[in-house]
């Protein structure tokens, strides 16, 4: 039997859990995730109203506008906001969560302030990979 209880094992777990989000929020603030499109930072908090932006961010042209009509967003993905995001003119699927921000289809499970933010961090996740076209209906 080993010397570390079962309590003692998931109170390390949880710690890690904790640090690997700490630093997966402070690299995402440092790659550019809270900034406006002049460059000038954003606070975080702000409203996170998207506009439209269109911008070479490490290399790649990452481009977004709002996409207006009835149905433009599929049901059951948070709000009605729909938005259109192109990676090298690929779209990349991005999500509204009402209360909690935006998500992309490579970063599903993390939020962000705006669609650019979501952008921003998903060009570093893709690390130099091409945005593969998304089907919800698969």
């Amino acid at each position: 039997m080993s010397g570390i209880t079962r309590r003692q094992a998931v109170k390390a777990a949880a710690g890690a859990a904790t640090g690997v989000t700490l630093v997966c929020a402070a690299t995402s603030w440092a790659a550019g995730a809270v900034t406006k499109n002049d460059g000038e930072a954003a606070a975080p908090g702000g409203s996170g109203d998207p506009t439209s932006f269109d911008e070479v961010f490490q290399g790649r042209r990452i481009q977004g506008q709002p996409v207006g009509g009835a149905g433009a967003h599929s049901a059951g993905h948070g709000s009605h906001s729909a938005y259109r995001v192109l990676v090298d003119g690929r779209e990349l699927h991005v999500m509204h969560h009402e209360k909690s921000g935006w998500s992309s289809a490579i970063n599903h499970y993390e939020r962000f302030r705006t669609p650019l933010d979501a952008a921003r961090t998903a060009v570093v996740s893709l690390k130099g990979a091409s945005v593969v076209p998304f089907d919800p209906t698969v």
